[in-house]
C-alpha cells in the first residue's frame, strides 16, 4: 500500500498459550497477510491487481471478485452519507478505493489479531493508527497517539488518547503533507493543492472504528469547511483540521 505498517504489542500481552516470542511472530505474520492480500487486489501502484486491470478496462465491475464488490458498494454508502465529499472514483472515471481500503485492511488486521486472543496492541499505518486495550495490560489506561504539523514535520501540535476508558479506538489522518495533493476535491476535477474550496491542509479524526475515521478525514479534507460541520453534526467523533495557512479547528476531544 505504499506505506509503512507496525504493531506495538505490549510486554505480557500475548497469550501463554500463543507461545510467547512465536506468538508475537505468528500474531505479526497474520497483520502481514491481511496487508498483503488486500494489496494484491486493491493497489493501483500494482499493474497485476485486480483494481489495475479494472483501470485499464480489461474487467468489468460486473465480473470482478465479490472482495472488490462489497467493498465498492461500501464507498457508495459513504458516498451518499457524505454528500459526494467522499467517493470511490476519480474525476477521470476510475475506480480507486484507496480512500477506504486502508482503514478496511487496518480493521481486518486487527480482527486477526483478537482472534489470536491479543487483547492490548496498537496498529499504525502510514499515521493511521487502531488500538485495543491499554499499553500497561489490566491498568485501563488509554494508549498516546501524536498528531504531526503538516507545516514542520519534525513537530507534533497535538495529541490523543486513545482506547483505555474512551470509545475512541482509531485515529486517522488525512492531507498533503505525506503524499503530497492526492486527494481530489469534492465537486471539482482539481487536486486539493490551491483549491479555495477546500482550504484544509491536513484533517485528523479520532472514531470509535478506523473505516469511519480514515473515511470522514479524506472527506472533510476534500469537501472542506461545510463537510468538517456535516461529519461533527452527523457522527460521534474529535477532528482536528489544519487551514493551509496554519490555523487549527479543533472539537472539545482535542482541545482537552
Amino acid at each position: 500500500m505504499g506505506t509503512v505498517i507496525s504493531l506495538t504489542v505490549p510486554a505480557r500481552a500475548i497469550p501463554e498459550t500463543a507461545g510467547g516470542e512465536g506468538g508475537l511472530d505468528a500474531a505479526s505474520a497474520a497483520v502481514e497477510r491481511v496487508f498483503a492480500g488486500l494489496d494484491e487486489t486493491f493497489s493501483l501502484y500494482r499493474p497485476d491487481s485486480e483494481a489495475s486491470r479494472l483501470a485499464r478496462g480489461e474487467l468489468s465491475l460486473r465480473d470482478s471478485s465479490a472482495a472488490m464488490r462489497d467493498r465498492y458498494a461500501e464507498a457508495l454508502s459513504w458516498r451518499l452519507r457524505t454528500e459526494g465529499a467522499f467517493s470511490p472514483e476519480r474525476p477521470d472515471g476510475v475506480l480507486d478505493l484507496s480512500g477506504l481500503i486502508k482503514g478496511y485492511a487496518i480493521g481486518q488486521a486487527g480482527e486477526a489479531l483478537r482472534s489470536r486472543g491479543i487483547t492490548d496492541w496498537c496498529l499504525n499505518a502510514g499515521g493511521d493508527v487502531l488500538v485495543m486495550g491499554s499499553p500497561v495490560p489490566g491498568s485501563g489506561a488509554s494508549w498516546a497517539a501524536g498528531v504531526v504539523d503538516p507545516l514542520d514535520r519534525s513537530a507534533l501540535i497535538a495529541a490523543y488518547e486513545l482506547g483505555g476508558p474512551g470509545t475512541r479506538c482509531a485515529l486517522a489522518t488525512s492531507g498533503s503533507a505525506e503524499r503530497g495533493d492526492h486527494i481530489w476535491t469534492a465537486g471539482s476535477g482539481s487536486r486539493t493543492a490551491g483549491s479555495a474550496g477546500a482550504g484544509f491542509a491536513q484533517v485528523s479524526v479520532a472514531a470509535a472504528d478506523i473505516v469511519t475515521a480514515d473515511v470522514l478525514a479524506t472527506a472533510i479534507v476534500a469537501g472542506g469547511t461545510a463537510m468538517l460541520h456535516r461529519a461533527t453534526d452527523g457522527w460521534e467523533i474529535d477532528v482536528l483540521a489544519v487551514r493551509r495557512n496554519g490555523e487549527l479547528l479543533a472539537t472539545p476531544g482535542f482541545r482537552a
